[in-house]
């Protein structure tokens, strides 16, 4: 099996990306690139409880992972004018863990959970009335001496990130007053990023040069500056250090990165489909087993992606080839091939 952190294509954040997103990220909406439906929502939000000088109603982002839910996240509090605290889901495991968080935040800051789906539910039910009446019930001993202490809370705002929209009970979606979806940029935003975040980086790209890393970043941020740091030190070594069409090229084949974002994963699955499978039908698990992959990888880092641009496509029976991927790898299309779609 291939180790996640070694594969450029994968979504996941990485210590690297980390270091490279704050040295990168925007500081406010101008400089947020896309996402233009979030952001005009969000402003008249935000302009809103200004107004009545109180915290923005809690805020869930949800979307494929590297899209920007944690930037959103710091240029709301910065908007703002509020401190943000920073946790994740799987990080709160006690409810005495989330209660030293919320009893230590001030008027009007900033909560951001990420992998907010990963909460346990007792959790949940604990923020229900800290998101609602700033209260937090905590229950103290147990049996029949047991107690329920009510503390009162200052006024904040949970921000949510969550690749996993569909893990979230609705009840506790309910708590939230603005729920947006972010969704995959086009080219033309990426290689405006893309050009910015060059720009940021003292790194001399060309039009061209940002055009194909931009065509081949799965239309995501996060991977657009992995692939233009790969791409700037092949410029640095073959070249004078300019990225141009031809540079980026080079590095993308030399990196495996086709014309289409597929690296290698994602042509083993295409091949494994039609050469082992005939096309498909083919079961999540069987495919896994077959590739030597994790299930959870394929169906959130690779699945999505492939069905995207239409190469893949899912049915009650399980995972098919369409024509388009048939042909990218390659393979002669069957004949009976669209029978499986139905």
């Amino acid at each position: 099996m291939i180790e996640e952190d070694t594969q450029i294509l994968n979504t996941k954040e990485r210590t690297e990306d980390q270091t490279l997103e704050i040295a990168l990220r925007p500081h406010n909406f101008k400089e947020y690139i896309g996402q233009g439906n979030v952001k005009d929502n969000l402003k008249i939000s935000i302009q809103a409880a200004k107004q009545r000088e109180e915290p923005i109603e809690h805020v869930l982002l949800y979307g494929p992972p590297g899209l920007g839910k944690t930037t959103l996240a710091y240029i709301i509090a910065r908007e703002m004018g509020a401190n943000i605290k920073i946790t994740s889901g799987p990080a709160i495991e006690k409810v005495g863990d989330l209660a030293a968080i919320l009893t230590n935040l001030e008027d009007g800051d900033v909560l951001f959970i990420d992998e907010i789906h990963r909460l346990n539910r007792v959790i949940e039910e604990v923020l229900y009335p800290a998101m609602e009446d700033h209260v937090l019930d905590i229950v103290i001993g147990k049996g029949p001496s047991a107690r329920t202490v009510r503390l009162d809370l200052q006024k904040f705002t949970i921000i949510g990130a969550t690749t996993r929209y569909d893990l979230l009970s609705a009840p506790f979606r309910d708590r939230f007053g603005l729920i947006f979806r972010l969704d995959y940029y086009n080219p033309e935003e990426i290689a405006t990023i893309i050009k910015n975040n060059a720009q940021k980086l003292n790194i001399t790209i060309d039009d061209q040069g940002a055009r194909i890393i931009a065509e081949r970043s799965r239309l995501t941020p996060r991977i657009a500056n992995r692939l233009l740091k790969r791409v700037r030190d092949y410029a640095q070594v073959k070249g004078n250090g300019q990225i141009t069409e031809s540079y980026a090229l080079e590095a993308l084949s030399l990196i495996d990165v086709d014309s289409h974002g597929l690296d290698y994963i994602d042509r083993r699955m295409l091949e494994t489909i039609v050469d082992k499978f005939k096309g498909g039908p083919v079961g999540l698990s069987t495919l896994a087993a077959a590739i030597g992959e994790e299930i959870g990888t394929i169906s959130e880092v690779y699945e999505p992606y492939l069905m995207r641009i239409g190469f893949l496509a899912r049915t009650t029976r399980g995972r098919i080839v369409t024509e388009d991927g048939y042909q990218h790898i390659e393979r002669e299309y069957p004949r009976d091939g669209q029978n499986k779609l139905v």
